[in-house]
C-alpha cells in the first residue's frame, strides 16, 4: 500500500469510493449515515467532497495502482465545538469497500496521526455516524479513538472521538 498526496483531480476516484461505500451500505439497509443515493450524483456532495479535495490536506491510499481509500485532515467541522487546544481533525475518511479488510482505514488514520505529531499537535479527532449499531464507532475505538462528545445535526446521530498524540508519534 503507498500513500500519496492528493487533491482536485482525484475527486472522481474520491466520489467513486463514496459511492461503493453508499451501495454497501444501503445494501445492509443501512441508510441512516449516507442515505442511499449515490455521491456522484448528488451536487451538494459533489461540491464539499471538490472543496475538500482542494481546500484541505488530503492523502490517497493506493494498493496495486488503484485508489483504496482517502483521508482529508484539517480544522474541525463546523458542527462540532473546537478543541480548547491545537487539534488535527480527520474531515473525511472514505475506503473503496474492494479493498475491504485491507488495513486502508487503519494505514490512513496511521498517516494522521503521524502528521499531527509531525506538526506538533497532541490531538487528533473524528467524528462520525453514530447510529444504526454503532458500528462505526466501535470501528474508531478498535484503531485507538476515545468517545468524547455525543451530537445531533437534524436527525443524523453523530459521535466525536479523539486521540492524545505525542511526539514519539512520528
Amino acid at each position: 500500500m503507498k500513500i500519496r498526496k492528493g487533491g482536485p483531480a482525484d475527486v472522481p476516484a474520491m466520489l467513486g469510493m463514496f459511492d461503493s461505500a453508499v451501495a454497501w451500505l444501503t445494501e445492509q439497509g443501512r441508510t441512516g449515515q449516507w442515505g442511499s443515493t449515490p455521491f456522484s450524483t448528488d451536487a451538494a456532495r459533489i461540491e464539499s467532497v471538490t472543496r475538500r479535495a482542494s481546500e484541505g490536506d488530503v492523502r490517497i491510499a493506493e494498493i496495486d495502482g488503484e485508489p483504496a481509500g482517502s483521508i482529508v485532515v484539517g480544522a474541525a467541522m463546523p458542527y462540532v465545538t473546537p478543541a480548547p487546544e491545537p487539534e488535527l481533525y480527520v474531515q473525511m475518511l472514505v475506503i473503496d469497500r474492494r479493498f475491504s479488510g485491507r488495513g486502508v482505514g487503519a494505514a490512513l488514520l496511521g498517516w494522521a496521526r503521524e502528521e499531527a505529531a509531525r506538526r506538533g499537535v497532541g490531538l487528533l479527532r473524528v467524528d462520525c455516524y453514530a447510529g444504526d449499531d454503532g458500528r462505526l464507532v466501535r470501528y474508531y475505538e478498535s484503531v485507538g479513538f476515545s468517545r468524547t462528545v455525543e451530537f445531533v445535526v437534524g436527525e443524523w446521530p453523530g459521535q466525536v472521538l479523539e486521540m492524545r498524540i505525542s511526539p514519539a508519534d512520528s
